[in-house]
């Protein structure tokens, strides 16, 4: 699986999970060059609190198009630390 955004390889792996239709990303298939961290943070009743990244590709900045769990609850330890996207990033 790629996560692509205005041409640009954002993630690649062979190993995501899908829950709720997203797939994550294993922290270490990150291009870390596109990511920013952000001071978002989101609750999901499941599986905690998440975390954001903007994502900026040559100066273009897609706010808070990447979230991650990095304490997830016990019911979403697997997909602890592993990144998923939404808002244009296209999964492929």
């Amino acid at each position: 699986m790629k996560a692509i955004w205005k041409g640009k390889v954002l993630a690649e792996s062979d190993d995501t999970i899908i829950i709720e239709g997203n797939h994550y990303f294993p922290a270490d298939s990150l291009n870390r060059d596109y990511f920013e961290d952000s001071n978002t943070h989101s609750s999901c009743h499941w599986k905690g609190t998440a975390s954001y990244y903007n994502v900026n590709v040559e100066g273009d900045v897609n706010s808070d198009a990447a979230w991650y769990y990095p304490k997830a609850s016990e019911l979403a330890k697997s997909i602890e630390g592993r990144v998923a996207f939404w808002k244009g990033v296209e999964v492929v």
